[in-house]
């Protein structure tokens, strides 16, 4: 139901006193004469305490509030002034309430003229309650207290951060790579979070609770259940290899070291995965060998490159297992057993869910942010839950795309580079779909809060079509990555017993609808009507941010279109660096623009729109050179443990 504006309280003043000379108010739901009977008051009862003059007060008060311009003014008071001379006021006044109902422009808190500059207190508490103190006003606006140490709070914000964002990745990088030295991050992040918790316990029993029933502790404490679980299924596969190495009854101190570290011996040797990892083993090179060095010590970086990805015995995948060697019987390599389906399922499924919990470390951070700041309470929260998750989506979809930039996930086709094999989805594949899947669930979401029989608001139908609009057009985005359609698509346009060769564009992906939703989501919220001109910018700014990346992945797609990739390196074309800044600041922005935050913003001096937008970009910056860091480690690690090619520059 519409939120009452303030030309409606003044409508519904016109409502007599009751016997304690308070003014009674229609009810929010009341949307008539006979709905509002239904609440108890019976408006003929009323005559009795009714004064004519009273009426025409809140007519006079009316047409005021809206300038003496707005047609339900100048109506009201033409009923008034009928009612007064005719002695039915009381029917009269609340059949004008239902006039003005119906001719009520728009929903929402202002809506006349243009937006608000200044705050409205008023208005604000009439529809939100007052904020109380929260853990930020008593440790930092309060006068200096001794009792306080806020200083244990920001050490548990240091080791969590410490913990999800530096001792998770880089264990996530080594598992990958099948380091032996993988488990000593994971230790580190234990134990990071259980110094972490330890500071939190100390500062909250020096602190007052200051937000009953808040979730940010239990979310920590299911992410380490989770970090737990998969602890586990990793030390299943240590056991296994002790009990191996126990069975064998080949004791040493060497041997139990490297079947403990997953380095297990096989005939006195290295085992294969091992030996691909770390050397090539010492055996005659057949011709392709041979020529890794030769054939390509005048040629160009990418046909080494290419070259190098082909022969390499090192895992090239980072969540859908490796890729081993296999034996060749002209020669005398090491032979790996082919990984059943079961295996690599349960691989990706765990590379997948490790990776997640790096996401689910920011979810953290935000539901922290908003516990110390005392945020997103009563009816503020479905507001809050719907930027802080979607402008989230938005900004881990940006540092997903600076990474792809970088060459995450080369080895599948998705840093703009060609696919050195097939079978693989596409990204443009993956992005329509979880374009699909949002609108397909926030399609019916947008009504969490609306009473049964409630009309549909004005911003309720605006975001049901966004909505609609990411259903759809995701449905068609995979639909045009579907290798089955196209080839459906190709028989319209020959004979299937010809032979055509196809376009080079075929070996690329040039899919436009991912980034027509966000470009269109970000028009569309950029002139998203707002109560307070400060709202509207900043909705204009995360909105003019999707529509930059919206133009620079077209651009990417032009220009990849005239010359599509013929390497497996990444080509990093510099619109797509562009884009995933654009995308990723939006994001921030999207999180600043909530309707809570922008009050408090206007409430203390700081709706300056200039003062968010360097705040977006410097988190920005911030988060791609942790990208940079993580995705450049994983190289290094990489380049050191294949030392069989050094990369060569031509320049």
């Amino acid at each position: 139901m519409p939120k009452i504006g303030e030309r409606r309280l003044s409508v519904i003043n016109f409502l007599p006193p009751d016997s304690h000379g308070n003014r009674r108010q229609l009810h929010p739901g009341a949307s008539s004469l006979c709905s509002y009977r239904n609440r108890g008051v019976d408006p003929m009862r009323t005559k009795s305490v009714v004064h004519t003059e009273e009426y025409r007060d809140y007519a006079v008060l009316h047409s005021s509030s809206c300038s003496g311009t707005c047609p339900c003014g100048r109506l009201l008071m033409r009923i008034i002034q009928l009612a007064a001379a005719y002695k039915t006021v009381p029917v009269l006044a609340l059949a004008a309430v239902s006039t003005a109902q119906l001719i009520y422009p728009r929903d929402g808190h202002h809506h006349d003229g243009a937006p608000l500059k200044e705050l409205n207190e008023t208005e604000v508490t009439l529809y939100h309650a007052p904020i109380g103190p929260s853990y930020y006003t008593i440790d930092w606006d309060d006068p200096v207290d001794p009792s306080r140490h806020p200083g244990w709070l920001i050490t548990h914000a240091l080791f969590m951060s410490l913990a999800f964002f530096v001792c998770l990745p880089v264990g996530i990088t080594l598992r990958a790579a099948k380091h032996p030295l993988h488990a000593f991050p994971v230790v580190g992040f234990y134990a990071s979070f259980f110094l972490a918790c330890a500071a939190s316990s100390i500062y909250r029993k020096m602190t007052p609770n200051m937000y009953l029933g808040q979730v940010h502790s239990s979310h920590g404490y299911y992410l380490l259940f989770a970090s737990l679980v998969l602890t586990s299924i990793d030390l299943l596969s240590t056991l296994r290899r002790l009990f191996d190495f126990v069975r064998a009854k080949q004791y040493s101190l060497r041997g139990f070291v490297d079947a403990l570290l997953g380095r297990v011996r096989v005939n006195g040797g290295d085992s294969a995965e091992y030996i691909g990892l770390v050397a090539e083993p010492e055996t005659p090179r057949d011709h392709d060998h041979d020529e890794t060095y030769e054939d390509f010590q005048h040629g160009d970086t990418e046909q080494w490159a290419n070259h190098v990805r082909r022969h390499s015995t090192m895992s090239e995948g980072t969540v859908f297992g490796p890729h081993s060697p296999r034996f060749d019987k002209g020669s005398h390599e090491w032979s790996v057993p082919k990984i059943s389906l079961l295996s690599r399922v349960g691989s990706a499924v765990f590379g997948t869910a490790e990776r997640i919990l790096v996401v689910a470390g920011l979810g953290l951070v935000l539901t922290g942010i908003v516990t110390y700041t005392g945020g997103c309470r009563q009816n503020y929260v479905n507001g809050c839950l719907a930027h802080l998750i979607k402008g989230g989506i938005f900004f881990v979809y940006g540092l997903m795309t600076f990474a792809r930039f970088l060459g995450w996930c080369a080895h599948l086709g998705w840093s703009w580079n060609r696919a050195p094999s097939s079978g693989y989805p596409t990204a443009e594949f993956v992005e329509s779909a979880v374009i699909f899947l949002y609108g397909a669930t926030n399609t019916w979401m947008e009504r969490f809060g609306a009473n049964p029989g409630d009309p549909f608001t004005t911003k309720q139908i605006e975001h049901i079509g966004i909505a609609v609009m990411f259903w759809f057009a995701g449905l068609i985005g995979m639909a045009v990555e579907s290798k089955t359609i196209r080839r459906w698509l190709a028989a319209l346009a020959v004979d299937t017993s010809e032979n055509v060769e196809a376009p080079a564009t075929y070996s690329s992906s040039f899919n436009p609808f991912p980034a027509l939703v966000i470009g269109i989501t970000g028009a569309a919220m950029a002139a998203h009507m707002q109560t307070y001109m400060f709202q509207v910018q900043i909705h204009e700014l995360w909105g003019n941010l999707l529509m930059a990346f919206s133009v620079m992945r077209c651009l990417t797609y032009f220009f990849l279109w005239i010359s599509p990739p013929r390497s497996t390196l990444p080509s990093r074309p510099p619109t797509e660096a562009l884009a995933s800044f654009f995308l990723a600041a939006g994001g921030i922005s999207f999180m600043f623009s909530t309707e809570e935050l922008t009050i408090a913003a206007m409430r203390r001096g700081r709706d300056d729109i200039m003062m968010f937008a360097v705040a977006a970009v410097a988190i920005t910056c911030l988060s791609c050179t942790w990208v940079i860091g993580v995705t450049g480690f994983a190289g290094w690690l990489k380049t050191r443990m294949n030392r069989t090619v050094a990369y060569r520059s031509d320049a």
